[in-house]
């Protein structure tokens, strides 16, 4: 049965009082309010963050002024970084995997990742043995347009699926291929598929998740599937898994399943990358985003 979820407290410290409180009018994420982090969090502090991600799957501290190690202090309290395999690329990794740093600078500046483009929904290192647990993004400049930030509830949109749809999937493995093999071994054609067919040539290494993950802290079920990454359904004919995955991603991309989030210096969003996906809209190129991710260790998906 799935973990009973008790309700963010709001409580005082010796200095000032904080809370946690679900985002009025959202579809998911929570509102930490009246913590510094740059001082070290009380154990109240920890749990009602815990407690608010496993229900509101986002949590957003406003207002923050860290430098680098306090940063990692804040992420510490809800794990350790995430490092991939050395032979598994990702996010500002070596080109074919490796010395990734625990703080990733996403952003249109000389040494940062990602440029100005829109992103499409996603959860991070999904392609992975263990994808990240969660991330936090930490935000130094924004532009005055564009350049915001969506994320999508997985357990709703699951739970959202007629009782058909569920007996359909449930029990389905996914192969996620690695986006970053793609643009070290490009199609002829330029094209970047949405889904594999027996003429592209699989890519390797790969690993095989389930399509309805199971959470490991809540034990809901949610549908663990990105919105534009090479897949494959393990054991289906092409037409008819790509027709299924077709199927699925219209389904997450229903805005009742979203929220948007317009940032403002000094946010720091924390997300449960077990349980949501997140995209990003583009912004011009004559100014500057820049923030700074870490992303958490995380298991095996089951």
């Amino acid at each position: 049965m799935p973990a009973v979820l008790e309700r963010p407290p709001t409580r005082h410290t010796d200095t000032a009082p904080w809370q946690v409180q679900p985002i009025a009018g959202a579809a998911l994420g929570a509102l930490a309010q009246g913590i510094d982090a740059r001082q070290p969090l009380d154990a109240a502090q920890v749990r009602a963050v815990r407690l608010a991600l496993q229900r509101h799957r986002i949590v957003l501290l406003r207002g923050q002024q860290l430098d680098d190690a306090q940063y990692l202090r804040l992420a510490s309290y809800f794990g350790s970084v995430f490092q991939a395999p050395a032979d598994v690329p990702v996010l500002a990794s070596d080109p074919y995997g490796g010395n990734t740093p625990a703080i990733v600078k996403v952003g249109n500046v000389d040494d940062g990742v990602l440029g100005n483009h829109e992103l499409a929904a996603h959860s991070d290192h999904h392609w992975t043995p263990q994808p990240s647990s969660g991330s936090f993004l930490y935000a130094l400049q924004v532009p005055s347009v564009g350049g915001e930030t969506t994320w999508v509830d997985e357990v709703a949109a699951y739970g959202a699926l007629d009782e058909a749809t569920r007996a359909e999937i449930d029990g389905l493995q996914l192969i996620t291929y690695n986006p970053f093999l793609r643009r070290l071994h490009p199609l002829a054609s330029g094209e970047r598929p949405l889904y594999r067919t027996p003429d592209i040539a699989p890519l390797s290494p790969f690993e095989v998740h389930p399509l309805v993950r199971t959470h490991p802290d809540t034990g809901l079920r949610l549908l663990y599937l990105d919105a534009a990454t090479e897949v494959e359904v393990v054991g289906w004919d092409a037409a008819r898994g790509r027709a299924l995955i077709e199927r699925l991603r219209a389904h997450l991309a229903q805005p009742r399943f979203a929220y948007t989030h317009r940032w403002q210096v000094g946010d720091i969003v924390y997300w449960d990358n077990q349980a949501t996906l997140h995209a990003r809209t583009g912004f011009a190129s004559g100014e500057t985003r820049l923030l700074k991710r870490i992303s958490l260790s995380g298991s095996r998906p089951f």
